[in-house]
């Protein structure tokens, strides 16, 4: 079992004022799905928030999970990861899951998991066409690098200076981002959810 951080403490910036991880996907908010799909294949699952009092942190107040408060949010993704990487328990490898991918499941966390092997130390889904995505597993020994990052490009100097396996996930599973109402919409409307 590996821990899997959920990164949830953006901004929304782009909904007009809705929270697209309060959108309701499969009859409940997204990011209480996405913490759902966690939980079913790892007990260690860590969410970044803005704050502990922020209304996403009711939607999985009942979970058993852990909450990772990032009071410095709005300065980019790299906040989120330096705080909720530092947050891990003791393990071989961890996973980062954006929080805002609805179409990704249990199914497809393990796919990824069980890539896992001893010639990587990134493991990155793609769409079915190999378009690179998330979610992505990083080895332990990359944990100190994530100190220091900063901004809003997460992970990707980490994942360009390491070797990196990519793994297809069925469809867009891995880069289905809804960002704008009218993403959500579309998405709405092409997949029935």
């Amino acid at each position: 079992m590996i821990p899997i951080l959920i990164l949830a403490a953006g901004q929304s910036s782009r909904m007009q004022g809705r929270d697209k991880l309060k959108e309701t996907v499969d009859g409940m908010p997204l990011l209480r799905q996405r913490a759902l799909a966690a939980l079913a294949v790892s007990a260690q699952v860590f969410i970044t928030l803005p704050d502990l009092a922020h209304p996403r942190a009711r939607v999985v107040a009942d979970l058993p999970v852990t909450l990772i408060p990032v009071t410095d949010a709005a300065t980019g993704m790299a906040a989120s990861l330096r705080k909720g990487v530092v947050a891990l328990p003791d393990c071989n490898h961890f996973m980062v899951l954006l929080a805002d991918l609805p179409e990704l499941d249990a199914a497809d966390l393990t796919i990824l998991i069980q890539s896992i092997d001893a010639d990587h130390q990134i493991f990155r889904g793609t769409s079915a066409k190999g378009k690179p995505g998330h979610p992505i597993i990083f080895h332990t020994s990359l944990r100190p690098v994530f100190a220091h990052l900063a901004g809003d490009n997460g992970g990707k100097d980490i994942i360009a200076a390491h070797p990196t396996k990519l793994i297809p996930l069925p469809d867009n599973h891995a880069i289905c981002d809804l960002d704008t109402p009218q993403d959500w919409a579309d998405w709405r409307i092409r997949t029935n959810r």
